[in-house]
């Protein structure tokens, strides 16, 4: 199907978001952190990408920014997965994330949310219009 890029420093919880991706019919790769994720965004150019907020060495605000100013990932569908927002907070979305949502996530919204924008493809995001649907907030 499509290959998801995760970006999750937490070992268990990158776990049982592979599995479930992967049990889903996606192709799943891992990254421990953002500097890690945008490499692996760069070598394998994924489908989409999954990201938590706070991770070390680069947060998911500052790699959804990266890959937005990459000229070759720009388009990626972003997902960010987070227990340390709030409702309302629109730095992921300015950022560029396409959609946001609340740690704990139930697991059937997270695999309409991926196969939402695996079926949307590639698109973009600019400024304020990002040109997806930014859906914020997406939670149980």
């Amino acid at each position: 199907m499509a290959v998801v890029l995760i970006a999750e420093d937490d070992e268990d919880i990158a776990l049982i978001l592979s599995r479930l991706l992967t049990r889903a019919g996606h192709t799943v790769r891992h990254a421990p952190d953002g500097v890690r994720a945008l490499e692996l965004a760069e070598a394998e150019r994924p489908d989409v990408v999954l990201t938590d907020l706070g991770m070390p060495r680069m947060d998911g605000l500052e790699l959804t920014r990266a890959i937005r100013e990459h000229s070759e990932l720009r388009d990626i569908p972003i997902v960010m997965l987070s227990g340390h927002l709030h409702p309302g907070d629109n730095a992921p979305i300015a950022a560029g994330v396409c959609s946001v949502l609340l740690k704990p996530c139930p697991n059937d919204k997270l695999r309409e949310v991926i196969g939402d924008l695996v079926d949307l493809g590639p698109h973009g995001h600019h400024g304020a219009d990002v040109g997806c649907p930014a859906r914020w907030p997406v939670s149980a």
